[in-house]
């Protein structure tokens, strides 16, 4: 079972920013932020951020790859440039 993650104000974080950093890095630890009660930010290793980005950029690609393999196509290309250069006329 994982465990629950550290939530604390802004202004406690303001207070031991060093500490939150270090839990990040060392401990794989993130620590969500709030302001005013709301959750709005967390701090995380750059090692989880990275991760996050290639999955992004994967998920990405993917999505791309299976509309570009889809037999149900959206509008040609052609007919986009045709119609735009209509409209520049």
């Amino acid at each position: 079972m994982t465990q629950p993650l550290p939530i604390e104000s802004i202004r406690d974080v303001r207070a031991h920013l060093a500490e939150v950093v270090e839990r990040a890095d060392r401990d794989d630890m993130p620590t969500v932020i709030t302001r005013r009660g709301k959750q709005v930010a967390a701090v995380v290793s750059i090692e989880v951020l990275r991760k996050y980005q290639e999955w992004e950029e994967r998920e990405i690609n993917r999505i791309i790859d299976e509309r570009m393999a889809s037999p149900a196509a959206g509008v040609p290309i052609e007919d986009v440039m045709r119609e735009t250069l209509a409209r520049s006329e």
